[in-house]
């Protein structure tokens, strides 16, 4: 019995998962912009309520941008019949045949052909799941049940995996998100605060008071919680590791995809700076930056292959 085969169902609750995201969205524009921007907007006409009004307007396109980004986006799958280089070379007839290989590496000719096969895929990545060949930095999901490219994780916030062709899209999403919700929680903080001092001689009215009672406590859980996870993320990204491959590169003296921290930056939000805080790429960028793309990644030089 497998037992991840029961990640499968997180799919099912993935579905209403992003119907939270959508309340929580409207929950915290009711008690930001309406109970609470509005009014000083509409009486007091206070600069730092017009800037935090349209601050969050910006945000929030850019933070919903950017979640349906990596909601629609597929990560990247597999090519069908996917073979490296060296395999395809083989099958062409431009290197060492099979037959010979398997003299050459077994001394033995009682070898059997598709022995050799399987220890050839086995060490070159295979999956047996997926019955295809596996890229570098390509791992199998088992809630999507298929292999994703530079997979680093599946969100059941978002319905998908996310890999080498959403990752982007993904971390502008947690970045916006911490970014709105840190800016809720100030705005709400004084309301917050003086429902406490005042009970008695406020303004709102039981509903309204609890609307921005929850928006609050929200706001602030998720501001906390996403922080961790933009600090993590940033290391992450720094030194060209996905999540799955963090005990892989503590087993290595050199991770071998590090590259620097401008060329792995690069390699995520691609080298074109007027489309680094947008949920898109550039033309350019994909036809010059192949990690994108999930199948080919450069390495370092220092190190072994």
């Amino acid at each position: 019995m497998n037992p991840f085969r029961l990640c499968s169902g997180l799919k099912v609750l993935g579905y209403f998962m992003i119907l939270i995201v959508f309340a929580i969205v409207a929950l915290s524009y009711y008690a930001v912009v309406l109970l609470t921007l509005a009014p000083h907007l509409l009486h007091a006409r206070s600069f730092t309520s017009f800037l935090s009004f349209l601050t969050f307007h910006i945000l929030l396109v850019l933070l919903m941008w950017s979640y349906i980004k990596v909601v629609i986006q597929d990560p990247g799958s597999v090519p069908e019949n996917w073979k490296l280089v060296s395999e395809q070379n083989i099958e062409e007839g431009n290197s060492v045949a099979l037959t010979d290989y398997a003299s050459i590496e077994n001394n033995t000719p009682t070898v059997s052909t598709d022995q050799i096969e399987r220890r050839q895929s086995q060490s070159r990545g295979y999956c047996s799941q997926c019955q295809n060949g596996k890229p570098p930095r390509c791992h199998h999901c088992s809630v999507c049940h298929r292999c994703v490219l530079k997979m680093d994780h599946h969100c059941i916030w978002v319905v998908n995996c996310v890999g080498s062709r959403n990752y982007k899209f993904f971390l502008l999403f947690v970045v916006y998100t911490f970014l709105t919700t840190t800016l809720d929680t100030l705005v709400l903080l004084p309301s917050f605060i003086k429902f406490f001092r005042q009970a008695k001689n406020h303004s709102f009215s039981p509903g309204n008071i609890t609307v921005v009672f929850l928006a609050f406590v929200l706001n602030l859980a998720f501001s906390l919680s996403l922080l961790c996870f933009v600090i993590m993320h940033a290391s992450l990204l720094s030194s060209n590791t996905t999540s799955v491959e963090v005990y892989e590169k503590k087993k290595t003296v050199r991770w071998k995809y590090d590259l620097g921290w401008k060329r792995n930056f690069e390699q995520v939000f691609g080298a074109n700076k007027a489309l680094w805080f947008l949920p898109m790429f550039s033309k350019k960028d994909l036809e010059n930056i192949p990690a994108l793309y999930g199948v080919e990644f450069p390495t370092r030089s220092d190190t072994e292959e």
